[in-house]
């Protein structure tokens, strides 16, 4: 089997020489446990903070072990009668091609019931679940909000903006790194305005697409995001501090927001969570927006990277803002 291992901590950008891909025995799984050949894995910007080594909500990486992260794949030998040889399972043990795990950590899936495999760690999975929790749990939306989604072109934001459309929003805005991508999230997802926030400061664009402010901003990037949304919006606005992209590789402070302190006047609630504090919302969210997939109402835009050795270049990439909606990597068939 392969695997891939954090080879060393990266100092602001990661690059290639962080990580290492090794060959080793293919394990045997012990009472209890199942063999799994996986077929998709994912990449995610919390991996980021991961690769250094300080105090977080999740342990950092190992150095000289592999990188986990969700991962799909098939059972190829089994000893637990519940989880059967054949069997597709969803389950925390990416960057390898071969994992061996406790059958109770395994969740398995239906492969018939989603358009593609991939949309369990994507649309149906922990970023779809991410994306529902924010918005309807964190951020409180209402029907007639008006929502602002940073990042919108990626796995979470993407699906964020497609929820506040079927829920009843009054107008939904997202920003994105290309024109193509403010294109996209206009054309395909529905978006009602989106700009390209290289183009000018993002205060002066999303004043210009909400003249009349907002009322939730769901923030996957921080920083000069976070200062224009505080600034537009509306008397009891709402905040779900999803992520914060631009700083991941930051080697000092940021810079903003520098205007914190409106939240006291306008009376706003940002609220930080974490997806897996969240699990009994799965099955909810799986009928929703299952329904919504079935019927066609919502998509799951992928960029799919072939081969675990181009893993690590699908990570930097997706942290320059390389992928459209979700980044995966198919490991095999």
């Amino acid at each position: 089997m392969q695997e891939i291992r954090l080879a060393s901590r990266p100092s602001g950008w990661p690059t290639a020489d962080n990580f290492e891909l090794v060959e080793l025995p293919t394990p045997e799984p012990g009472e209890g446990q199942v063999l799994i050949r996986n077929q998709f894995m994912s990449v995610d910007p919390y991996m980021r903070g991961r690769m250094n080594d300080v105090k977080s909500y999740v342990p950092p990486f190992p150095l000289g072990a592999a990188l986990d992260g969700g991962a799909i794949g098939q059972v190829v030998a089994s000893h637990s009668p519940g989880v059967p040889v054949g069997a597709t399972v969803v389950h925390g043990l990416g960057w390898r091609d071969f994992a061996v795990t406790d059958a109770a950590k395994v969740r398995v899936i239906d492969p018939a019931a989603a358009p593609t495999l991939s949309a369990y760690l994507g649309l149906l999975g922990m970023t779809g679940l991410t994306a529902y929790v924010g918005l309807l749990d964190i951020a409180q939306f209402r029907e007639g909000d008006t929502v602002f989604v940073s990042g919108a072109a990626g796995a979470v934001g993407s699906v964020v903006g497609q929820i506040a459309k079927l829920r009843g929003a009054k107008r939904v805005i997202g920003s994105a790194g290309s024109a193509g991508k403010v294109g996209h999230l206009v054309d395909d997802l529905g978006f009602d305005a989106a700009f390209n926030y290289k183009d000018a400061p993002v205060r002066e664009q999303l004043r210009a697409a909400a003249p009349d402010g907002i009322d939730v901003y769901f923030d996957n990037v921080g920083g000069e995001h976070l200062e224009a949304a505080i600034g537009s919006l509306n008397k009891f606005g709402r905040v779900a501090l999803c992520g914060a992209i631009s700083q991941y590789n930051e080697t000092s402070a940021p810079a903003a927001p520098r205007n914190l302190a409106l939240a006291i006047g306008k009376e706003l609630n940002l609220r930080g969570f974490i997806v897996g504090n969240h699990g009994k919302r799965m099955p909810e969210f799986v009928e929703e927006v299952g329904g919504w997939l079935r019927a066609g109402q919502i998509s799951a835009p992928e960029t799919v990277v072939d081969g675990l050795a181009n893993a690590p270049e699908a990570f930097l990439g997706l942290m320059r803002g390389e992928n459209t909606g979700k980044m995966v990597i198919k490991i095999s068939e």
